[in-house]
């Protein structure tokens, strides 16, 4: 991997020398400038990825600096540090999009910490450019580029060119319909309609005639002919949402009509031949929901021909904050607002949430969060949690004949103990703890925060 290159920009020399010899060590290659105007020749002559800066400085202080950059389209990331420091300027600098702002005298671990965040951000969002580069070229409305996505993404073109029925499993918020609609679009079928229907929104007595239609007459309120959903998706695809709340009589009727390719209206004996592909899901285990006697087990073989189970948002890591940014900018564009970004807290506090609403509760919260900054830099005061973030910091206690069989303080304590031999092994090096650990590094530094290790 290519080293990284990172500028300090301060007027006092023995700072620069003690960035200098710190950067090192994280094996950072390091340039120095003694003020704000030497800076911007540095980052104009040198491939910079990342600028620490001291605010107060001679010929062009810090702000100004951060200023010229973004008004040059400049989105390196810069990093903050004053010994004079004040809200106003705090404000100033995160709204030019700063990506911290450390006071001094600071401890080096904290320069460190603020090096990898603002690294790592500057990662996601170069990804991010690159993912609305994928979505331009037809995958629509999906966003994220984790190893869980991509398989997804592989199964979605697999599947797609072909008749066959398809059985997405997912829990709900991961975006089922989405990946029904996306199947369609890459299909034969994406010039036929797309005909989504919500078995659980559906009453069973009139799930049927929603599905098949009736004749005028069939029954009492049948004033004209309706044509059924079946019928309405002739030559293009039907999703079948929450397969498992449909009714189960009515599922031995779908069974026969994915076997006989024929439907009959209520209230007449005349076949009407189909040329449909159905795409059915569920937020259910259909293993469980055929034991509850939820889901007709033939049915289940006849669907899930091919299945899709899409990834939670906690399985996705490395997508939420590009999935953040996306509806921020999204709502930020709705409302009227000049989007500014997330702050560096902000996303921590994402990362550490276990997500039950997955992806549907991300974007509902970044509604709200849009609202509530009016168009600002988002942190954490905008964030608004249906529930507390899955994090405590954990002190240890000793085993009790009540404790020794809490499961998820043992693996607590199992991961506390293997998260600080890595660090050791790697002389706290948290880039080689991480990578030995197999966990990203804003992983380890939310563990290393939650544990309260060095």
């Amino acid at each position: 991997m290519q080293k990284k290159n990172i500028l300090i920009v301060d007027d006092e020399a023995k700072m620069r020398r003690i960035l200098e010899i710190m950067l090192q060590q994280m094996e950072f290659t390091v340039y120095q400038a003694a003020d704000g105007l030497e800076g911007l020749q540095s980052i104009q002559d040198q491939q910079i990825d990342l600028v620490i800066t001291d605010l107060q400085m001679p010929n062009l202080d810090g702000l100004g600096l951060l200023k010229k950059l973004r008004a040059a389209d400049n989105t390196v990331p810069v990093i903050m540090v004053t010994a004079h420091g004040t809200v106003e300027t705090a404000v100033a600098a995160m709204q030019y999009g700063a990506s911290d702002y450390i006071l001094r005298p600071f401890e080096l671990e904290a320069v460190e910490a603020a090096v990898q965040r603002a690294l790592k951000l500057a990662s996601v969002e170069q990804e991010n450019t690159y993912l609305r580069a994928e979505v331009e070229q037809g995958w629509g409305e999906f966003i994220g580029n984790s190893t869980a996505m991509q398989q997804v993404y592989t199964l979605i073109q697999q599947v797609a060119p072909t008749k066959t029925s398809v059985l997405i499993q997912g829990a709900t918020g991961t975006g089922k319909e989405l990946v029904a609609r996306a199947i369609h679009r890459a299909s034969p079928r994406k010039d036929k309609l797309f005909v989504a229907l919500n078995c659980a929104a559906i009453p069973a007595d009139i799930m049927e005639s929603e599905l098949f239609g009736y004749k005028k007459g069939a029954f009492t309120g049948a004033n004209k002919d309706k044509v059924g959903k079946f019928e309405l998706a002739e030559g293009g695809t039907l999703f079948l949402d929450e397969i498992t709340e449909m009714d189960i009589n009515l599922q031995a009727k779908l069974l026969r009509v994915l076997q006989e390719r024929c439907i009959e209206r209520l209230g007449s004996n005349t076949r009407i031949d189909i040329d449909i592909r159905i795409i059915a899901a569920s937020n259910r285990d259909p293993q469980q929901a055929i034991s509850d006697k939820k889901l007709r087990e033939d049915l289940f073989y006849r669907l899930n021909v091919f299945g899709v189970e899409l990834p939670g948002l906690k399985e996705r890591e490395q997508d939420i904050i590009i999935l953040a940014e996306y509806f921020l900018e999204k709502y930020a564009l709705e409302f009227g607002f000049s989007y500014l970004g997330l702050s560096t807290e902000a996303a921590e506090h994402l990362l550490a949430y276990h997500w039950p609403g997955n992806v549907r509760e991300l974007e509902n919260m970044m509604e709200r969060a849009a609202i509530i900054s009016g168009g600002k830099l988002v942190t954490v005061q905008h964030l608004v949690l249906n529930a507390q973030p899955a994090v405590a910091v954990v002190t240890e206690k000793p085993m009790t004949a009540e404790t020794c069989h809490d499961l998820n303080e043992q693996v607590e304590k199992l991961e506390r103990r293997l998260i600080q031999e890595a660090l050791t092994q790697t002389d706290n090096n948290k880039a080689k703890a991480a990578q030995q650990l197999k966990i990203s590094e804003r992983s380890l530094w939310y563990k290393v925060k939650k544990y309260a290790l060095s």
